[in-house]
């Protein structure tokens, strides 16, 4: 996997080959979680027996019912009417009126020659009939035709007069109350009645005196049309709209669809034929927002190789989409109980990983995107969009797993950090039951302390048996393994310490460079350090051959021809690679050993040949490469010559040393054993000032103390 990761990202730039591999990761979960926002649909009939209890999945306005009822309500509001007053006078006016005008005709027609008394009368009510209009008013309408004219002015004064007072009262007596529509008639029965039993109302006239008293009552109490609006509409207002609440039975198994089941089943989009595409859309947002967030957290890593972030980015994505797995296959036994099955998942076994294997940003954004993943995954038919309470549970146990490996130094510790994190499970438990204000059984109890439990544990558990396999797969090592690497107990450090001290020591002075001078640049200082430790273990081989090694002054290549003696020297590279294999280290380490002195020259012994063959060609007495492909090699190459070239020295200085170093970076530089790194020359001289530093502390002067004269 990291050759074809090594391949891929010479040919495809990181944003792009980001952009794909996240791409493809959110394409899989919307496969995966499709599902879980489709929502239950039935395909039911009118009338039809109904198999299923169904629970309404979201909380709508049933907009039929609730105006039904607004209407139901502005129905039983009591009409506003307005009684008027003024209608009463102005009747009892026109009627006084009235009569006086007949009152004043009746006496000419009185006063008038008998010969000339019909001619007056005639006139009189043909006068009378065209002022009847002045008088009465359209809704007092009175009509009087010729023969009441006549009956009316052919009478006494006195027995008009009398009329006029029975009636007036009359009419006065009704209008002084109200008078709606629906009583008009009730009203005008009674003035008819009134009149017609009157003792004293002139019999003659009685007739044309009802006329007269049913035609002048009018309503005096009329209906409020704005007033009695503005009362409907503060009724209907009143009615709080009809709601079908999430989770709200909308029909039991075995009871008939009937319209009313029917057009609640519609509205809440529990029919087949009304399956919504938004729950898919808002699937799709909710993934394209955490690949949005994966993605701007791997772009802004400036500090890590292209293949290092590909890596990072194919190992986030796999462990990222079996955590939804395994989110599905327990979800698909979670209906089955009426505990939350969710709170077994392993929640902290993908920030366990992402933490030793990649980053503790991916840790968290992984945990968090996680949580609200499993919040979607889990949640009920009839619950929220969103499990909140297994959401939070996620994060919330995904983060201690981040917190407390954070300081963890072997896998051994990994089982301990996940009973740290099953303490932080347990609470939350707590927290949870106790907000819920339910009552729970003992074995609902146990099930939840269980799965607390048991989610922590089982991560853990999960987190080192997985470890192996992604490492092996990806081609990776993680800090663990290096600190593993680095126990000084470790076969190999001993049997360099037992065999080749010297080269013990050496290796132990490198490694100090080398990891100081990492950090400052941003590189991986455990993995140089440990490297380190390693790149000499070929000279385990041969090791009095070997300066460091050498004692008395013996120096076995004096009896050696310069080219044996190189081939020796050349060896322990490749020996070191053999011994590592054998023992199957990781391959950073072994590239550490086969890397280390790249293609340099061995100087001593080349030009000591030359002396003897001028003819001889430099090749020979060249390691065999490659030359260092990581910055952390190649600061190990330096390292290494720095280290054996100021131990030589006999009287090392800060300006010596700062000399030395320099002259031996060119060196490296200029021999080109740096081309197929990517450290920048800017880096370069940060690395020279750090190893300054570290050496200047390392060969510091010492204080000579005056010699005390012998007793």
């Amino acid at each position: 996997m990291s050759k074809f990761i090594e391949k891929i990202t010479k040919i495809v730039r990181f944003p792009l080959l980001l952009a794909g591999i996240l791409i493809l990761t959110g394409f899989f979960q919307y496969l995966l979680m499709m599902k879980d926002v489709r929502g239950e649909h039935y395909d039911l009939k009118l009338f039809q027996v109904s198999p299923d209890t169904i629970r309404s999945v979201k909380t709508v306005e049933d907009t039929e019912k609730t105006e039904k009822e607004r209407e139901e309500a502005a129905s039983e509001v009591e009409p506003v009417y307005t009684y008027s007053e003024e209608k009463g006078k102005n009747t009892i006016s026109m009627l006084n009126t009235l009569f006086d005008d007949l009152i004043d005709r009746q006496k000419k027609v009185a006063d008038t020659k008998e010969k000339e008394r019909s001619k007056v009368l005639n006139e009189q009510i043909k006068s009378m009939q065209s002022d009847l209009a002045k008088i009465t008013d359209n809704e007092n309408k009175i009509e009087l035709n010729e023969a009441d004219l006549k009956l009316l002015l052919t009478s006494s004064e006195s027995e008009l007069k009398t009329a006029q007072q029975d009636l007036v009262k009359a009419v006065e007596r009704q209008m002084s109350s109200p008078i709606r529509e629906d009583r008009l008639m009730e009203a005008r029965a009674s003035v008819e009645r009134t009149i017609r039993y009157s003792s004293t109302f002139p019999s003659k006239l009685q007739g044309v005196g009802i006329r007269i008293g049913r035609a002048a009552l009018v309503v005096n109490e009329t209906k409020d049309e704005k007033a009695t609006k503005e009362r409907m509409d503060l009724a209907r207002a009143s009615v709080d709209p009809t709601k079908i609440l999430q989770g709200q039975i909308i029909v039991q198994e075995g009871q008939v669809i009937d319209r009313n089941i029917y057009r609640q089943l519609q509205l809440t989009g529990l029919l087949s034929d009304d399956a919504s595409i938004k729950p898919k859309l808002g699937l799709g947002i909710l993934i394209l927002l955490q690949m949005l967030f994966f993605y701007a957290s791997f772009a802004a890593n400036k500090r890590k190789a292209d293949t290092e972030k590909t890596r990072d980015v194919l190992i986030t994505s796999l462990i990222y989409l079996l955590s939804i797995i395994l989110m599905q296959i327990l979800n698909l036994i979670d209906g089955e109980f009426d505990v939350i099955v969710g709170f077994l998942f392993p929640a902290a076994v993908a920030p366990l990983l992402l933490r030793i294997l990649v980053s503790e940003r991916a840790a968290i954004l992984a945990t968090i995107m996680l949580g609200l993943s499993a919040g979607v995954i889990f949640q009920e038919g009839y619950s929220t969009v969103i499990q909140m309470e297994l959401a939070l549970y996620m994060i919330i146990s995904g983060l201690a797993s981040v917190v407390f490996t954070r300081r963890i130094e072997n896998r051994s510790k990994i089982l301990t950090a996940s009973f740290q994190v099953a303490g932080i499970n347990v609470l939350f438990i707590a927290f949870y039951l106790l907000l819920t204000q339910s009552n729970y059984t003992w074995n609902e109890l146990s099930f939840y302390l269980i799965a607390a439990l048991f989610s922590a544990i089982l991560s853990g558990a999960l987190a080192i048996g997985s470890l192996p396999f992604i490492e092996s797969g990806f081609g990776i090592i993680s800090s663990f393994r290096l600190i593993e690497l680095s126990n000084p107990n470790h076969p190999l450090l001993k049997k360099i310490l037992m065999e080749a001290p010297g080269t013990y020591h050496h290796s132990l002075m490198v490694a100090n460079l080398a990891e100081a001078a990492c950090e400052a640049i941003g590189a991986n200082g455990l993995l140089a350090r440990v490297g380190c430790y390693y790149h000499d273990i070929g000279k385990t081989r041969r090791p009095g051959f070997f300066v460091e090694n050498q004692m008395n002054g013996f120096n076995p290549h004096d009896q050696l021809p310069p080219d044996a003696s190189s081939d020796i020297i050349i060896a322990h590279v490749e020996d070191g690679v053999k011994i590592l294999e054998k023992h199957k280290m990781p391959r950073e380490i072994i590239d550490v050993a086969q890397q280390h002195h790249g293609t340099t020259l061995v100087k001593f012994f080349y030009y000591k040949a030359k002396e003897l063959d001028e003819k001889v060609e430099e090749e020979q007495f060249r390691y065999s490469g490659p030359k260092p492909q990581s910055k952390e090699n190649a600061i190990i190459c330096i390292a290494d010559s720095v280290e054996a070239a100021v131990r030589s020295m006999k009287e090392p200085s800060a300006e010596k040393i700062r000399d030395l170093v320099h002259a031996i970076a060119q060196d490296k530089l200029m021999d080109g054993q740096l081309d197929e790194c990517d450290l920048s020359i800017k880096e370069l001289k940060i690395i020279e000032k750090v190893f300054c530093e570290t050496l200047n502390g390392t060969f510091h002067s010492r204080i000579e103390y005056p010699k005390q004269d012998k007793a």
